[in-house]
C-alpha cells in the first residue's frame, strides 16, 4: 500500500490532538522524501516529518478519511 504513494501526493490522516487526547481530526499531509534517509518517503505535517509507515492509516482522499472516521468515532 505504501508503494501507492509518491513524494508530492497530499493525503488525509486522523490526527489526535496532544493536548485533549479525546479530540481526533483530519488533517491533510504532504508526501516527501524523507530528510534522514531520502530512499524513503515521510509525511510533512505541522512542520514535522513522519516515517510513512504501515503503522500509519492513511487515506487518499478527504472523503475516504471522512467516511472512515463517522465509521469509527461517530
Amino acid at each position: 500500500m505504501l508503494n501507492d504513494y509518491h513524494a508530492g501526493d497530499n493525503v488525509y490522516i486522523f490526527y489526535r490532538n496532544p493536548h485533549i487526547q479525546d479530540v481526533v481530526d483530519i488533517q491533510e499531509a504532504a508526501v516527501v522524501k524523507n530528510p534522514d534517509n531520502p530512499a524513503e518517503l515521510a509525511l510533512f505535517l505541522f512542520e514535522t516529518y513522519y516515517p510513512l509507515t504501515t503503522d500509519l492509516v492513511v487515506f487518499a482522499s478527504e472523503m475516504d478519511a471522512e467516511q472512515a472516521y463517522h465509521q469509527y468515532f461517530l
